[in-house]
């Protein structure tokens, strides 16, 4: 499947279609393109949606306190 390139920022992700609900905004396609592709994997066993779950919600915290801890930096 080829990449395709982002040409300017109003660009879609994926080419139109007919909406039958309201558009989803760009974080909630990639959000669910994500989790679905997550839970492909899962089911095909080439990865353990359970571990990939506990390893997010770690990266999560890290990158949290570290905006965290350079917000407070800024501020002193």
């Amino acid at each position: 499947m080829p990449k395709r390139r982002r040409a300017r920022e109003d660009d879609e992700l994926v080419p139109p279609k007919k909406i039958t609900g309201k558009e989803l905004s760009e974080i909630e396609e990639l959000s669910a393109r994500l989790t679905a592709l997550v839970e492909t994997l899962d089911e095909r066993g080439i990865i353990n949606k359970k571990e990939y779950d506990r390893i997010v919600a770690m990266r999560l915290h890290e990158i949290s306190k570290a905006a965290a801890i350079e917000e407070l930096d800024e501020e002193l």
